[in-house]
């Protein structure tokens, strides 16, 4: 079946990156896929596009036109400009897509860039992201991010909340949980039968026994102990000294306590390269590790391969 790739904010980038990864792949039938989007914010004409009704209809125009199942927005688009009057559609997309993937009727979901500011002041979106959205509409309660690229695979075990909340939202159930669901993962969608986890501390060299925090001592360790009975894991790790190459051939992913623990050694190893997979949920979801990037928007300047490599690790996870 095929991927379907949602419009994400088409003031953005996301339009042009979909044309650019349709000439990426186009000779290539098992990354196939279809976007859903307004044609008319399409930016490069020379790019054929062709209007389907179904997913399944992808496999006929997939090498000779990009598939296109059509969703009109209400409002013309600005090219580069936030616009909270097109949030009611950018929602309806998504929907859409979950829709067609969880009745079958799409293999994987790939989500273009959308921008929380954009939803929250068009349409009082109540997520704090993409992912606890798609969370929400699959009735899962603990959605797990991981960001992959060719050298690392990583999991922030607390998402897209401020930098002072994360002592307060770290505990026993929560990190458990997210290492379970990882674990799972691993073995499942990337066919490792005994993966190796390794596990950040939260404070400066993992709390130095309590010296620089007491979250290791109270939370992580006692996590880590208890987990070490069913699955391999390493850890408490200091996060300044577990991304470096020697380090990161010890194991298979890491799983840090905040965003950017997570996203700043991902986006130095492969800034263009990383995919966000969502885990946990009841279907494949992929997308590019990266934002609207409503300053490139219109330029033919946006680089592809974070959402050719979405593509393909959707594809590749439906195989497996």
């Amino acid at each position: 079946m095929t991927i379907v790739i949602t419009s994400g904010d088409p003031s953005g980038i996301g339009p042009e990156i979909v044309q650019k990864s349709w000439k990426c792949l186009k000779k290539n039938p098992s990354n196939e896929f279809c976007w859903i989007g307004d044609p008319r914010h399409l930016p490069d004409i020379s790019i054929p596009w062709e209007p389907i009704e179904h997913p399944d209809e992808a496999s006929k125009v997939f090498g000779n036109a990009l598939p296109v199942l059509i969703h009109k927005f209400a409002h013309p688009i600005k090219v580069g400009q936030h616009q909270p009057e097109n949030a009611a559609d950018i929602i309806k997309v998504i929907k859409k897509a979950v829709n067609l993937v969880k009745t079958n009727k799409a293999s994987a979901l790939c989500t273009s860039p959308i921008n929380k500011n954009v939803l929250n002041s068009g349409a009082n979106f109540p997520y704090l992201g993409h992912t606890e959205f798609l969370a929400n509409l699959d009735d899962i309660d603990n959605p797990v991010m991981m960001l992959a690229c060719p050298k690392l695979k990583v999991v922030p075990a607390t998402t897209h909340i401020p930098l002072k909340d994360v002592p307060n939202r770290i505990s026993i159930k929560g990190l458990s949980e997210t290492i379970k669901i990882t674990n799972a993962a691993m073995k499942e969608k990337f066919g490792i039968s005994e993966p190796i986890i390794a596990i950040s501390g939260l404070n400066p060299h993992a709390g130095e026994n309590g010296r620089l925090g007491i979250e290791e001592e109270k939370i992580i360790i006692p996590v880590i102990r208890d987990m070490k009975r069913t699955m391999k894991i390493i850890g408490p790790l200091s996060a300044d000294t577990m991304f470096h190459p020697a380090a990161r051939a010890k194991y298979d992913v890491a799983i840090t306590m905040y965003h950017d623990q997570a996203l700043i050694p991902l986006k130095t190893i492969g800034f263009d390269e990383g995919v966000n997979v969502t885990l946990g949920l009841s279907f494949i979801r992929t997308s590019p590790d990266h934002g609207t990037a409503f300053d490139l928007a219109g330029q033919n300047a946006a680089n592809e391969t974070s959402t050719v490599n979405a593509i393909k690790m959707a594809a590749s996870l439906t195989r497996k």
